[in-house]
């Protein structure tokens, strides 16, 4: 293939390439192209009473871990 047989073949797939987009887009009734933006995400707000259950849940995982890490032997 000579450098203007590429060039022909390459055009011929970008048509078909932008005909499958068009098809696409009049299939799901709107732009792909205007669908990039990425929502952010939604920060999540706890009240004060279940920060409060959330660490004393966490602070007895901490005291039944290091219970545990005391009561067995130091391996040496």
């Amino acid at each position: 293939m000579n450098r203007e047989q590429i060039i022909a073949a390459l055009d011929e797939e970008i048509a078909r390439l932008q005909q499958v987009k068009k098809l696409l887009q009049s299939a799901s009734g709107r732009s792909i192209e205007g669908n990039t933006a990425i929502k952010p995400a939604s920060k999540r707000n706890l009240s004060p009473e279940a920060r409060q259950r959330i660490a004393a849940a966490q602070k007895r995982r901490w005291a039944k871990q290091k219970k545990e890490a005391s009561s067995t032997p130091a391996k040496k």
